[in-house]
């Protein structure tokens, strides 16, 4: 993602005529912080495609709660539960790591691209507001933390 200050002027000027003041940043603060090198990153995924464990609760409405997946689970022990009429399950159908990654980190872990993958995985259901997610994110930012994750693959879907 561009920052705002790294967008040319005259792009800023476009898009700011866009929005017209329809948009205001739901956060009171968005902290920008410098990636490690690949080789040094304990990744975690984040994803919005509501996946979760078979016999983890399934995601209900737009609560924006969020469920924890090992990051030894088995594919076959996931399941989606996305409510959106509008999302497309034909990708993850085919591919889970379409949505969810872990197969693909945990073969850069085996080329030694990075450096570890995280014990635990979180995903959320897409298409909540953002404000409601602020409580459950920020929960999960302190478990990252806790995993001692230094870099997290957000998958938006």
């Amino acid at each position: 993602m561009v920052r705002w200050e790294d967008i040319h002027a005259n792009e800023q000027a476009s898009l700011k005529e866009r929005l017209d003041g329809r948009y205001s940043a739901p956060f009171k603060q968005t902290p920008w912080v410098e990636a490690p090198k690949l080789i040094d990153a304990r990744i975690a995924i984040v994803t919005t495609a509501a996946i979760h464990r078979f016999d983890d609760r399934p995601f209900t409405g737009h609560e924006g709660d969020y469920r924890i997946i090992p990051g030894d689970i088995d594919y076959k022990d996931l399941a989606m539960t996305h409510s959106s009429t509008n999302f497309d399950r034909s990708a993850y159908q085919q591919d889970v790591n379409v949505c969810f990654p872990l197969d693909h980190l945990r073969t850069l872990i085996d080329l030694q691209e990075i450096g570890s993958v995280a014990d635990w995985h979180y995903s959320f259901m897409g298409s909540t507001a953002p404000e409601r997610m602020e409580p459950a994110a920020t929960e999960v930012s302190q478990l990252l933390i806790g995993d001692n994750v230094n870099l997290v693959l957000l998958i938006p879907v």
